[in-house]
C-alpha cells in the first residue's frame, strides 16, 4: 500500500503535457478543480472526466502508474459514497430495512461523488507527474510575485512548498523501509482490531520523525554551504515562456468550461 502512493513523483518525458509551461499547468489545474465543483449533473461531469482522460493520454504516463495513485485513496472514496447512500433519501425508494433506506437519489449522488473525487485525483497527479520540482518552484514564484508588494517572501514560500512536495516520495520510501524492519522483528500491522493496528504504528512514527529531522538538517546545511540566501539576486538557467501549445491548451480548456456551464444550465434539474 505504501509503495502505491505516487503523489509528488515526477516522470520525465517528452509528451504534449510535459512540454506545457509550468505556469500554464498550474493555472489550468486550479481552474479544472474549480470547474469540477461547478458541475451539477452527470453531463457536465462527463465533460470534465473525458478531459481528464484525454490529459492522461497526452501525458504518456503508463495507465498502471496512474491507477496506483487511486489505491491509497480508495477507502476515502468508498466511505464518501457510503455516507451519501445513508444520508440522501431523495428520489424513489429501492430498498428499505430498519433505519437504512436505499433511494435513487442516494445512488446517483454516491456515483457522482465517486467520479468527482477520482477526476480530482487524476488531474492533481498529472500535474506532479509531468512537472519537475524545479519548474514547479519557478512557476509558483512567478504566479505569486504580485505578493512582493506586501513584502511577502515569495521565493521562500515557493521553495518550502516544492521541497515538501519533493520529499513525499522520500518519506514514503522511509516508511516502507521502517515497516519492513519492524516486520522482520516480529511486528504485526495487519491483524487485530482497528485500535490495535493503530497502536502498532506508533513505533514507526518515532524513527520516521528522527530521520525526517535529520534529513531536514542535512538539507539546510547543504544549502548553507552553497551560500543559499533566498531569491534576492538569483538568476534562472531556464526562462519560462508560453508557446503555441500553451495557447492551444488554454483555448481548448475554455471551450470545455463553456460546455460545462451550458450543460449545467440546460440540465439543471438533473443530478
Amino acid at each position: 500500500m505504501i509503495k502505491d502512493i505516487t503523489i509528488g513523483q515526477y516522470f520525465p518525458g517528452k509528451s504534449f503535457l510535459h512540454s506545457l509551461d509550468a505556469r500554464d499547468k498550474l493555472c489550468l489545474t486550479f481552474a479544472f478543480i474549480v470547474m469540477i465543483f461547478v458541475c451539477k449533473n452527470f453531463f457536465s461531469l462527463a465533460v470534465m472526466l473525458l478531459l481528464a482522460l484525454l490529459m492522461s493520454l497526452l501525458s504518456r504516463i503508463p495507465a498502471r502508474t496512474i491507477l496506483k495513485s487511486f489505491r491509497p485513496i480508495l477507502p476515502i472514496i468508498i466511505l464518501t459514497s457510503a455516507l451519501q447512500l445513508y444520508y440522501n433519501d431523495s428520489g424513489t425508494v429501492w430498498f428499505e430495512y430498519w433505519k437504512f433506506k436505499l433511494t435513487s437519489g442516494g445512488v446517483f449522488t454516491a456515483i457522482f461523488m465517486a467520479v468527482r473525487i477520482c477526476t480530482l485525483i487524476l488531474v492533481s497527479s498529472l500535474l506532479t507527474y509531468t512537472t519537475s520540482p524545479t519548474l514547479l518552484t519557478d512557476a509558483i514564484e512567478r504566479l505569486l510575485s504580485p505578493l512582493k508588494i506586501f513584502k511577502v517572501k515569495v521565493h521562500t514560500l515557493a521553495m518550502m512548498m516544492t521541497i515538501a512536495l519533493r520529499f513525499i516520495p522520500t518519506l514514503i520510501d522511509e516508511i516502507d523501509r521502517i515497516m519492513s524492519a519492524q516486520k522482520a522483528r516480529g511486528a504485526d500491522f495487519e491483524t487485530g482490531s482497528l485500535i490495535t493496528r493503530a497502536r502498532a504504528l506508533i513505533p514507526i512514527f518515532v524513527p520516521l520523525f528522527v530521520s525526517s529531522f535529520k534529513r531536514a538538517y542535512e538539507l539546510a546545511f547543504a544549502m548553507e554551504c552553497r551560500c543559499y540566501r533566498g531569491g534576492e539576486g538569483r538568476t534562472r538557467m531556464r526562462k519560462m515562456k508560453f508557446s503555441w501549445r500553451d495557447y492551444a491548451a488554454i483555448a481548448f480548456f475554455c471551450g470545455c468550461f463553456a460546455a460545462v456551464i451550458y450543460l449545467n444550465i440546460s440540465f439543471e434539474h438533473l443530478i
